[in-house]
C-alpha cells in the first residue's frame, strides 16, 4: 500500500518529526513502513506500507494519520465535507433493501447531483493521484477514489439517467447475467449481492460496478452511493468470480459502519467543485439489527490497574498512569466515561471491529507507548533454566547440521492412514490420539509417528524438483492410554523422536558399497555419529544392527534396525517402493526413526582437548583375509581391547571381494597410526604392537596375507 507523508500532513498540519523518523515509529507501533521513497523536493516521501489485515481502518491514509497523532499527542483534523444546500423534493429517489438482503446489507447511503460537469481531475486531487502514480480517469470517478485512499470507505457513482424506478439492493437471480466495468460478462449465482434497480442489477455490491451505470462523459446526472455490506458475502461473491478489488479488500475484512454518509458527503464535495446542484437530503437506511454488532457494540469495562498488572514495569519512573490510559484510547477513537476510581467504561470506535475485549485495549495501549518503553523482565519469579534435555537436542542438532542435515518442522497433526502404517505401539495399551474437533481428516490425531511429517516435507521438495534433500525433525510424538473399562483417553503420554530423511538423484559413489546402497550407509554412518555422542554403556560395541524385525513401511532387504544394548534404538533404510508410488515420489527416499528417550537418558560424551605431540607418528598397515561373518565393529572392538596407548587410530582404507574366486571372504586393508605424546618410539615397541594387532585378528579368524 502506498501512502505520501504530503497527505498525511494535509491532516496533521502540527507533525514536526520528519518522514524517516514517522516511518521508524510507526513501525515500531506495528503500522509497518517497508520503504521509504524520497520524491521531487517538496513533495516528502512515498511510503510502502504492509499493513496487517485486522487492520482495515488503518489501510488509508487518515488511519494512518490517525495512529500519527495517537503516537505524538497531536490533534488531528477532523473531516468536515462542505456542501451546499440543496434544493427540497417531494419525493426523494426511491431506495429500498430488499427483505433477501436484509442483514447483507447494514446501511446503505444515496445522494442525487443534478447538473454535473464530467471534466479531468484538477487541483490536489490531480497533484496527489500523480505523485502516487494513481490511474486518472474523470472527476467523478477519481472522487470516488480520492475518498477511498484519503478515508478507507469504497463508495460508487452512478449515472442517474441509466437507472430505472429506482435502487434495490437483493440476491440475485441464479443466472442473472451482469456487466462489469472491466467490460467482462459474469453469471451471477443465488447468494450474490447486487446493487440494482427495478429490471437489472447494476453492480456486484462491494466488489465492482457495472458497465451500464458507469459514469462517461455524457453524464448529467449522478446517484453517489455508500453503504456497508457484510464482510463473508463480499468475500463469497470476490473469490467465486475471482475479483480481487479495493473496495472488496475492504468490505471482506469489516469495513466501518459509521463512514458511509461522510464518505458519501466527500465524494459529492469533490464531484460539486466541477459544478452541478444537490437534489434533496442524504438518503441513509440503517438496519438496527447490524448497527448493534458493529457500530452499536456494548462499552467495556478498563481497570488502570489492569492494564498496569499486564503491562509490567516501565522505564520511565511514573509508568502507564490514569492520564496516559485515557489519552491514548481517546486519540484511537474511543469514548471514555469515568465509572469508579481508575476505572474506565469504554466504548469502542465503529472503525475498529478487531478490539472486542479490555485485554484488546490493553494491548493497545502498550502498542503506543512503545514496547522498547518497558523494562525487561521475566513472567515469572523463579529462574529460567534449560530443560534436562536441552543440551543432548543442542549436540544433536549440531552435529546433524555439520553432517549436512537441514532442520525442518512438521505439523503436530496427522491422519488414520499414517498412524496405521508408522506406528506399531509395543504395548497393547498404548493408543493414538484422536483429536475431538479435528480440522480435516488429514490432520485428526496428535502425530504418533515424525515420518509422515518427514515424508509430506521431502514430497514437497522432490515435486520443486528440488532433486537432493537431507532433512532432520526433532519433536515430540504423542500416545494415549485408555482409561479402565472406559473408550476415551484417560492420560496422553509425549515422548522425543528424532526423523531423517534423504533423497538423491545420484547416490554419493563408495569404494566399499555399491553406489545404490550408499545412501543406507550414510544414514547408518549418521546413527553412529550421534550415538558416538553419548557415553554408552558397554562403548561403541552397545551399538550394534540387525535386519530383523524392520518397520512394514520400509523396503525389505534394504533396512535394518539399530539395538542399544540390545534394545531397538532406531528403524532405517530405503521407503517401502507400494509407499513411494502412492505417494507419487519420483526417486528412492530413505528415512530414519530415531528413539530419543534411551539417548537422552545417557550423559554426553565430554569434549577434551589435548597437546599436540611433538614426536612423529608412524603408520603401519595390515593386510587380512577375514570371513564375511566378521563385521568391522567387531575388528575396531578387538584392536580397542589391545589398550595401546599410543594407538592414535585405526580405519579400514580398502576391503575388496571376489565371490567366485574366494566365496565367504573378503580382503581388509587396515591402518593404523601410532604417536607417543612424550618420547620417539623404538621399532621393538612398533613391532610388539603389530603382533598383538596381528593375534587380534587372527583369533578372529582372520590370515595375514603375505
Amino acid at each position: 500500500m502506498k501512502i505520501l507523508t504530503r497527505w498525511l500532513r494535509h491532516y496533521l498540519p502540527t507533525l514536526t518529526v520528519t518522514d524517516r523518523q514517522l516511518a521508524d515509529d510507526l513501525t515500531l507501533r506495528g503500522i509497518a513502513v517497508e520503504g521509504v521513497h524520497p520524491l521531487e523536493e517538496g513533495n516528502s516521501h512515498l511510503f510502502e506500507m504492509d499493513i496487517t489485515t485486522n487492520r482495515v481502518d488503518a489501510m488509508n491514509h487518515y488511519g494512518i494519520a490517525r495512529e500519527a497523532a495517537t503516537i505524538y499527542g497531536l490533534p488531528l483534523e477532523r473531516l468536515h465535507p462542505k456542501l451546499p444546500i440543496g434544493t427540497l423534493v417531494d419525493q426523494p429517489f426511491p431506495v429500498r433493501i430488499d427483505a433477501s438482503a436484509r442483514g447483507l446489507c447494514g446501511r446503505f447511503t444515496a445522494q442525487v447531483l443534478r447538473n454535473a460537469t464530467i471534466a479531468p481531475s484538477t487541483g490536489l486531487v490531480a497533484d496527489l493521484f500523480t505523485l502516487l502514480g494513481q490511474k486518472q480517469i474523470s472527476n467523478a470517478v477519481d472522487a470516488s477514489n480520492f475518498t477511498l485512499l484519503g478515508m478507507g470507505h469504497p463508495t460508487h457513482a452512478f449515472d442517474l439517467d441509466k437507472i430505472e424506478g429506482g435502487i434495490v439492493v437483493r440476491l440475485a437471480h441464479k443466472g442473472e447475467k451482469l456487466r462489469l466495468l472491466d467490460g467482462t460478462e459474469r453469471t451471477l449465482e443465488a447468494d450474490d449481492l447486487v446493487v440494482a434497480d427495478e429490471k437489472k442489477a447494476l453492480g456486484l455490491a462491494g466488489v465492482m460496478g457495472g458497465w451500464d451505470s458507469m459514469i462517461t462523459p455524457e453524464t448529467k446526472n449522478i446517484l453517489v452511493e455508500a453503504a456497508w455490506f457484510d464482510p463473508a458475502t463480499v468475500r463469497r461473491s470476490s473469490r467465486r468470480h475471482l475479483l480481487h478489488t479495493d473496495a472488496s479488500h475492504r468490505f471482506e475484512r469489516g469495513a466501518d459502519f459509521n463512514a458511509a454518509p461522510l464518505a458519501n458527503a466527500l465524494v459529492t464535495e469533490l464531484i460539486l467543485q466541477s459544478g452541478g446542484t444537490l437534489e434533496g437530503e442524504l438518503i441513509d437506511i440503517i438496519a438496527p439489527e447490524v448497527a448493534s454488532r458493529t457500530a452499536d457494540r456494548p462499552s467495556i469495562e478498563v481497570s488502570v490497574r489492569e492494564v498496569q498488572r499486564h503491562l509490567g514495569t516501565t522505564l520511565a519512573p511514573e509508568g502507564i498512569t490514569s492520564e496516559i490510559v485515557s489519552r491514548f484510547l481517546t486519540s484511537l477513537g474511543c469514548e471514555l466515561v469515568l465509572h469508579g476510581p481508575e476505572l474506565y467504561s469504554v466504548k469502542l470506535p465503529s472503525w475498529r471491529l478487531d478490539l472486542e475485549r479490555e485485554i484488546d485495549l490493553v494491548e493497545e495501549i502498550a502498542r503506543v507507548y512503545g514496547y522498547n518503553g518497558f523494562a525487561n523482565t521475566l513472567p515469572t519469579a523463579l529462574p529460567v533454566t534449560d530443560s534436562p534435555a536441552a543440551p543432548a537436542e543442542r549436540a544433536i542438532r549440531q552435529r546433524l547440521l555439520a553432517l549436512g542435515f537441514s532442520e525442518a518442522v512438521s505439523s503436530t497433526f496427522g491422519g488414520q492412514r499414517d498412524s496405521d502404517l508408522f506406528y506399531t505401539p509395543a504395548d497393547a495399551a498404548k493408543k493414538t490420539v484422536a483429536m475431538e474437533n479435528p480440522l480435516s481428516e488429514e490432520a485428526s490425531l496428535l502425530r504418533p509417528s515424525l515420518v509422515p511429517g518427514m515424508l509430506t516435507m521431502l514430497s514437497h521438495n522432490l515435486n520443486r524438483d528440488v532433486r537432493e534433500a537431507r532433512l532432520f525433525e526433532q519433536g515430540e510424538v504423542f500416545t494415549g492410554t485408555s482409561a479402565p473399562d472406559a473408550a476415551y483417553i484417560a492420560e496422553v503420554h509425549e515422548t522425543s523422536q528424532l526423523s531423517l530423511g534423504l533423497t538423491t538423484a545420484t547416490p554419493a559413489e563408495s569404494r566399499l558399497y555399491p553406489a545404490t546402497d550408499a545412501s543406507i550407509f550414510e544414514l547408518k554412518g549418521v546413527l553412529e555419529s550421534l550415538a558416538s555422542l553419548f557415553t554408552l554403556p558397554g562403548g561403541p560395541a552397545a551399538l550394534s544392527f540387525t535386519t530383523a524385525g524392520t518397520p512394514a513401511w520400509l523396503e525389505p532387504g534394504r533396512s535394518a534396525v539399530a539395538l542399544l544394548d540390545g534394545q531397538p534404538l532406531a528403524s532405517f533404510g530405503e521407503l517401502a517402493a507400494s509407499e513411494r508410488e502412492s505417494r507419487k515420489l519420483r526417486q528412492p527416499v530413505y528415512l530414519a526413526q530415531i528413539d530419543l528417550t534411551q539417548l537422552y537418558a545417557l550423559p554426553l560424551r565430554r569434549t577434551t582437548s589435548r597437546e599436540l605431540s611433538r614426536f612423529q607418528a608412524v603408520e603401519r598397515d595390515f593386510s587380512f583375509v577375514l570371513p564375511d561373518a566378521v563385521e568391522w565393529h567387531t575388528i575396531a572392538s578387538a584392536v580397542d581391547a589391545l589398550a595401546i596407548p599410543e594407538l592414535q587410530s585405526r580405519r579400514p582404507i580398502e576391503i575388496w571381494r571376489d565371490a567366485k574366486k574366494h566365496p565367504g571372504v573378503y580382503s581388509l586393508l587396515l591402518r593404523t597410526v601410532f604417536q607417543s605424546n612424550d618420547r620417539t618410539m623404538r621399532d621393538e615397541e612398533l613391532a610388539d604392537w603389530s603382533k598383538r594387532i596381528i593375534d587380534a585378528l587372527t583369533a578372529l579368524g582372520g590370515t595375514l596375507r603375505a
